[in-house]
Order: structure tokens, then C-alpha cells, then sequence
């Protein structure tokens, strides 16, 4: 149907709806639509957040490096590495959805795309190994973003791929 600027559109087309829209899930008759400055928790889906799940799964993927790593963060930062451990391992790794391995490859792309973040993008180089993923895959998840990200990004992101491969292939405490 085509109008004018003068002609409002007639018919059951036309019609507004009479019910006001509501929260997701509370029907017609749960009340006036919940808006951000009258929303409360229980207008929320929870989020659950397992901190012993969280440690388990990031002794899973980072092996005995988390432990030295979260002692010295804790030491400058209290409490901030248990809250990211809690929040992110314990929280959004368990999140269903996405299966270990795909959380990986975004991971690798986004720290990447990121840049500037090479200590972080190390662990998940090593992390990615640790969970199964080949160096080839790993090298592809970074090669593949450069058309997005440029060709610096994906350079850096190799160079630490790199460095991180070499590291593993050299015996603890052995010089590289």
C-alpha cells in the first residue's frame, strides 16, 4: 500500500496495538512495562557465578602460572583477582552456548585486535595449546584476522604466538 505524507494508512494495519509492551516473560497482565529506572533484580534473568567452577576451569587452562600470577596481582590489587576469576572464569566461561574451544578462538582474535595486550594473549596462546588447539589453528585464528584488524595487529599477535611456541618447546628452567 502506498501513501502520501497526508494519507495515514487505514485498515487493521493501521491499528496500534492496545496492550503495552511488557518485560519479556511477564505477559499482558503482569503490569505497566518495566523501564531502567523502575527495573529491580528480580526483573532480571540471574547470573550465576560459581567461583569454585571458576578456579577449576582456570587451573584447567593455565596450569601452575595462574597460581604465581593471581598471588602477585592479589598483592598489588586485593581481591581484584578473585573477582575476575569468579566473574569471568567462574561466570562467563560457563555460560552454555559456546563450547571451550570456540571461547579460545575468540579469545586469540580478540586480544589481537586488541593489541597492546601481549602478556595476556601469551596465556591464551598457551592456554589454547593446553586445551588441544594446534599451533596451526592458533596461527590461523591470528593470520585470518588481518584483512580486519591490519596487518600490524596480526604481525604482533604472531610475534607473541611465536615467542609463546618457543617457550613451550623449552624445557623448564633451561635457557631458550
Amino acid at each position: 500500500m502506498t501513501t502520501s505524507p497526508s494519507t495515514a494508512p487505514t485498515g487493521p494495519a493501521a491499528t496500534p496495538p492496545t496492550t503495552p509492551p511488557t518485560t519479556p516473560g511477564t505477559g499482558p497482565t503482569a503490569g505497566p512495562p518495566t523501564t531502567p529506572a523502575t527495573m529491580t533484580p528480580a526483573d532480571l534473568t540471574p547470573a550465576p557465578l560459581d567461583r569454585e567452577a571458576g578456579y577449576a576451569l582456570l587451573a584447567e587452562l593455565a596450569g601452575p602460572v595462574a597460581a604465581a600470577t593471581l598471588g602477585g596481582l592479589d598483592g598489588l590489587a586485593p581481591g581484584f583477582p578473585d573477582w575476575i576469576v569468579t566473574s569471568l572464569f567462574g561466570g562467563t566461561y560457563q555460560r552454555p552456548g559456546l563450547a571451550l574451544r570456540d571461547r579460545q578462538v575468540a579469545n586469540l582474535a580478540a586480544l589481537t585486535a586488541l593489541g597492546g595486550v601481549e602478556p595476556q594473549l601469551a596465556d591464551h596462546v598457551r592456554n589454547s595449546l593446553r586445551i588441544g588447539m594446534t599451533r596451526e589453528e592458533v596461527v590461523e585464528v591470528i593470520v585470518h584476522l588481518a584483512p580486519y584488524v591490519g596487518v600490524p595487529k596480526a604481525l604482533a599477535g604472531l610475534r607473541v604466538a611465536t615467542a609463546t611456541f618457543a617457550e613451550a618447546a623449552t624445557p623448564e628452567g633451561a635457557p631458550a
